[in-house]
């Protein structure tokens, strides 16, 4: 009970061990200000700035993401509006070939049904010119034939030829 005796008792009254000492209350509250001082100027915020670097990252990562999220969706609605242009451009060129292809088609076929037409005319003339010769010469040899004929038939020479 010395050391109790010499030492400066807060309370009057005897807590035994639980009777705080001000050497020791003194001594306590200089290493809790200590340790809080060291650990407010010193280690929070170091973890504070580990923390905020660690969030930056993340959002940071998170938000670049974004960004090239919304750029590759510009990029593709614009390839989208090119690809749909170029269908479009497609669609006309091929209106355009198969009109010319019909328009080709239809000249083709005019010329063909022309040229048709001129053989049939240069043929048809042909025929005509062809038939009327060889009418005429055998108009001019019928009269000799039907006599020759007739005269088989009668058995005496008839028309012309008699002398």
């Amino acid at each position: 009970m010395t050391t109790l005796a010499s030492n400066a008792k807060i309370f009057n009254m005897d807590l035994g061990p639980l009777n705080p000492v001000w050497a020791e209350l003194i001594l306590g509250f200089a290493v809790f200000f200590l340790t809080f001082f060291f650990l407010a100027k010193v280690i929070l915020p170091k973890i504070k700035r580990t923390l905020e670097e660690r969030e930056d990252a993340t959002e940071g990562a998170t938000g670049r993401a974004d960004d090239l999220r919304a750029e590759a969706a510009d990029i593709r609605a614009q390839y989208e509006a090119e690809l749909a242009e170029a269908r479009h451009e497609a669609a006309r060129i091929r209106s355009k070939a198969v009109e010319e292809g019909s328009a080709a088609i239809a000249a083709a076929r005019a010329e063909g049904q022309a040229e048709r037409d001129s053989i049939l005319a240069a043929g048809s003339a042909k025929i005509a010119a062809e038939r009327d010769a060889a009418e005429r010469e055998l108009n001019a040899d019928v009269d000799a034939w039907a006599r020759a004929l007739a005269g088989r038939i009668v058995g005496e020479p008839v028309g012309a030829d008699r002398g």
